[in-house]
């Protein structure tokens, strides 16, 4: 039996693909179009989770979308008359988009996937939920899911068993922990929906010195995790922007102006939000063990991003083992809802065996054989080598301890927000320029900005204090004392960003500047040509880890072709690129020449 789950028309539209259960094909349509977070139906998308694998849509059983439209309708339409006349220039400018689209779905999905099959839809954070429990390998766990809005519900508390789950416990709108993070995200200077991971890299390097007053002001927490925000700081019910005139006046001064320069003010801002988020997400945690008796906890929806906040849960949460979504973002909402029919909906037996997760690494999106990737360079005039894997792990391995900076594709595209290994950029942790060159040279991004560790998983506990598994690189922990450097009094006392280029490790260029990590592992039997190279690494050079970044610049979603690699490449200052078995170097290459101002194009985020 084939389900197609789709997610649209609100932020990161996907397609999945689940067969008899299995999830087989899932891929955000921003890949293929080059439109980050492409909000619009996910036509492409859909299109390669049926070729891959060879279907019609006549063969196609159940299409779910992953939420219910005109329960968010009932919210639009209730939030106007809340808040009229004030929310009109908001209510007016949505209007349109609704009556013409978003209420319109079942037709939207029958004419875009020629599809005259049944069409079925869940909620929100069901779709939410569903993708964070029914993956895991947990055959029973507590279920916590946080995000904005979904209909009503921004944050959901559930338990899970077997082929089923029941929410025990909703926090509905206007309250919600998404939405304080992204008013603080907002008030930073930083793009709502794709900027909230900047205020978590931006809050290390701040102090707590806003926390009270978001307590006294903002938000009333109670001890069982459960919360009301006080609504006249806030103006996203009403208004187009997040925070008004009173959260200027709490917060020492006017929001900072995107692209300006960051002052201490918003370090401190970041700190403090981030603090509060995980003492929100540690109360519910608590108070869902307690409720559901489980050593086990699943998470989804965009707060389960917060990699900071979910390390805190791990280490001081009452659970021993916690599984996060790694499209835990709309997009999942896609594999969630499929996923909901098969088990839920059809009352399909489900078997786990307590360890391996059914998400297959994440590695769902499409992939190309090398004489797919052969004929796409020749047409565009590339140099390139062709290398077999014997020789491919070792040169590569070898470029790397140089310090090069290598482009690395290799396999099925990630699903999810995060690059694992097949679309990703990479380099030597014990460089202590590595960090600076891949943010401004490469990424053309904020110096501010952490990279992460992929590192083999039997060497994880040598350089990080973590034991346990983290291949969707959502954990964050500490590098190991015995690796980090001691800093002297004069740079204790620095502030701020002056902190960036003191390092902090043997693997500076992974470390952030409160000494932690956002930890992705690698296992030899579930990623092997990623492990192939960690492990000629450390062969190399004794190093058992790699800086690992997406494959992509500031504005630009994650490379798919080897056309998007080359380009992304070629705009940068990378040194090689590897798709599959064809290893390109910069120096070898024609001159290359853009027809537009490409930076332009895309909208910075």
């Amino acid at each position: 039996m084939n389900i197609l789950g789709i997610s649209a028309f609100y932020h990161d539209s996907a397609a999945c693909l689940v067969q008899d259960g299995k999830i087989t094909a899932a891929a955000q349509e921003e890949r293929f179009t080059r439109k980050k977070h492409d909000p619009e139906f996910p036509r492409n998308a859909a299109q390669y989770c049926l070729k891959s694998h060879k279907l019609e849509p006549k063969d196609i059983d159940y299409v779910v979308f992953y939420d219910k439209p005109l329960l968010k309708f009932e919210r639009l339409l209730n939030t106007y008359l809340t808040t009229s006349p004030q929310g009109f220039t908001s209510y007016a400018k949505s209007l349109p988009l609704w009556l013409k689209q978003k209420l319109w779905i079942p037709d939207t999905i029958k004419k875009e996937l020629n599809y005259e099959g049944e069409i079925l839809f869940t909620e929100h954070h069901q779709s939410h939920a569903g993708s964070a429990f029914y993956p895991s390998p947990f055959e029973e766990a507590a279920i916590l899911t946080i995000d904005g809005v979904g209909e009503w519900t921004t944050n959901s508390l559930g338990i899970g068993k077997g082929n089923n789950f029941k929410i025990i416990k909703e926090i509905s709108f206007p309250h919600s922990l998404g939405l304080l993070y992204s008013a603080f995200t907002y008030f930073t200077g930083f793009k709502v929906n794709s900027g909230e991971y900047k205020v978590m890299g931006l809050a290390p390097y701040g102090t707590p010195k806003y926390v009270q007053q978001i307590y006294d002001h903002l938000l009333d927490l109670k001890e069982d995790g459960s919360f009301r925000l006080n609504l006249k700081y806030f103006n996203y019910m009403a208004g187009l922007t997040m925070t008004g005139d009173e959260f200027d006046t709490l917060f020492d001064g006017p929001r900072r102006t995107p692209e300006s320069p960051l002052t201490q003010r918003e370090m401190d801002l970041a700190r403090s939000v981030q603090e509060v988020i995980e003492e929100c997400m540690l109360r519910q945690a608590r108070f869902l063990h307690k409720e559901s008796g489980s050593q086990n906890l699943c998470l989804a929806g965009g707060v389960a991003l917060n990699c900071v906040g979910n390390g805190r849960v791990l280490r001081e949460g009452p659970f021993n083992n916690i599984w996060i979504q790694p499209a835990a973002g709309d997009a999942g909402g896609a594999l969630g809802a499929a996923l909901c029919v098969w088990y839920g909906y059809l009352n399909k037996p489900r078997t786990v065996d307590g360890k391996h997760d059914s998400q297959q690494q994440s590695l769902l999106g499409i992939e190309f054989t090398n004489d797919d990737v052969r004929t796409e360079l020749a047409q565009n005039g590339v140099v390139f080598r062709e290398i077999s894997d014997r020789e491919l792990f070792p040169a590569v391995a070898d470029l790397l301890a140089q310090e090069k900076i290598v482009g690395w594709c290799q396999g099925r595209m990630e699903f999810g927000p995060r690059a694992l290994g097949g679309r990703s950029i990479l380099g030597d942790p014990r460089s202590r320029e590595m960090q600076s060159k891949m943010n401004l040279k490469i990424k053309f991004r904020e110096s501010f900005r952490p990279f992460a560790p992929a590192v083999m998983r039997e060497h994880v506990a040598d350089y990080f204090e973590m034991d346990c598994d983290s291949p969707y690189m959502l954990l964050v922990a500490d590098v190991v004392k015995s690796r980090r450097i001691q800093m002297t009094k004069a740079e204790e006392e620095l502030f701020g960003i002056a902190k960036l280029n003191v390092p902090k490790s043997d693997i500076p260029a992974v470390t952030h500047v409160d000494y932690s990590a956002r930890v992705q592992t690698v296992a030899k039997d579930e990623h092997p040509r990623f492990y192939a190279l960690l492990e000629a690494f450390y062969q190399k050079t004794g190093c058992a880890v790699l800086v690992n970044t997406s494959f992509n610049v500031r504005g630009e979603p994650i490379v798919c072709t080897a056309t998007d690699a080359y380009r992304c490449f070629m705009r940068t200052d990378m040194d090689v690129l590897v798709f599959n078995n064809f290893i390109m170097y910069k120096e070898e290459q024609p001159k290359w020449q853009d027809k537009e101002d490409w930076q332009k194009k895309f909208e910075l985020d």
